[in-house]
């Protein structure tokens, strides 16, 4: 009797140690740390402190054992490896899961997607409210050419490593690290064949960039571009101006005129390509993949200019003498006069 009581003693503190041993490892390995799918994104911006990212994770998630967490971040001595980043928590985890993730700095990266900006402060306010670099940092980098005059280029033309499109960047990416992206995304999209193809017409990656900033702004219709930019290669290899309304507009920068004065063909810059041969100091904005294959893939033909539709469709008239290309103009002009667009 006395042999069955020590047994059934000893399979009762057996099971008791089970069961106490399974609801330690469940409150150390199991599911504890919830995300709200509204509130599941964790910032750690770069220098945080140990202590700023505890207070972090306790104001993101529903953590249901601070202490317990903080033990694992000791054990594996996190302090020591902070990674800042941008990480989200897109479900529930155990307490060593979300350690090992900020350990190992396995971070989302933010999707940037831009186009239709014309200068270097419009790129930095885009880019700068998605990465940690803010827009001053981002300008300040770019203002400052000694960053990137060993790669070729100048504060004029550097807009030109933007080819617009989206990227993956992480969200600690810094000004610099920004630029050296960039410059691997423009290096690979420009290969052997748009190289090539850029040279047979004179030019290099930079020139191309202008052209098809000025053709971007140009030309509302997509099937239009590759013959407008044919007009300005044109113009280029008879020594002739551009005279690109668009180049005027940057010039005064300002965007919001619809009819290019007499008066504005004045203007002392070297944008005016009404006064100045040949290409400007650098591109009008971000060129975008189909104006720079416009450029690439120009139309040969002997036009030397284009006017504007009177129908206001979009599309131009193309013309090979300035006698039929003045036709053509006045009657935009009248048609300009009747809709009362006079600036």
């Amino acid at each position: 009797m006395q042999r069955k009581t020590i047994l059934y003693l000893s399979a009762g503190t057996g099971i008791a140690a089970i069961v106490i041993l399974a609801v330690i490892y469940r409150s150390l390995f199991g599911i504890t740390i919830k995300a709200d799918k509204n509130n599941n994104v964790i910032y750690i911006p770069t220098g945080s402190s140990y202590e700023q990212v505890m207070d972090t994770l306790k104001s993101r998630l529903y953590i249901k054992n601070i202490k317990i967490l903080e033990w694992f971040a000791r054990k594996k001595h996190y302090e020591k490896s902070l990674k800042p980043g941008r990480y989200v928590i897109d479900k529930s985890l155990t307490y060593n899961s979300l350690i090992n993730i900020l350990r190992s700095g396995r971070q989302s990266p933010v999707r940037i997607t831009f186009n239709n900006l014309r200068t270097l402060n419009q790129v930095a306010g885009k880019i700068g409210r998605q990465i940690e670099a803010d827009s001053s940092q981002i300008t300040d980098f770019f203002n400052d050419d000694s960053n990137y005059i060993k790669d070729g280029f100048k504060k004029e033309n550097i807009i030109s490593v933007f080819i617009p499109n989206t990227y993956e960047l992480y969200w600690n990416t810094n000004a610099g690290g920004l630029y050296t992206r960039m410059l691997y995304e423009y290096r690979l999209f420009w290969t052997n064949q748009r190289l090539s193809k850029a040279k047979e017409n004179g030019l290099d990656p930079k020139d191309v960039a202008i052209l098809a900033s000025i053709i971007d702004d140009e030309v509302a219709k997509r099937d239009e571009k590759p013959r407008i930019a044919g007009v300005y290669l044109n113009r280029l290899k008879r020594g002739m101006p551009l005279q690109s309304c668009p180049t005027i507009k940057f010039a005064l920068n300002d965007f919001s005129i619809t009819r290019v004065l007499k008066k504005y063909l004045l203007v002392d810059s070297p944008y005016n390509t009404y006064q100045h041969v040949g290409l400007p100091p650098g591109p009008i904005g971000c060129a975008s993949i189909e104006g720079i294959d416009a450029v690439l893939n120009a139309e040969k033909h002997d036009y030397l200019y284009f006017a504007a539709k009177d129908d206001f469709s979009g599309y131009h008239n193309f013309s090979r003498t300035l006698s039929e290309h003045n036709r053509y103009a006045l009657l935009y002009q009248k048609e300009l006069d009747k809709r009362k667009i006079f600036k």
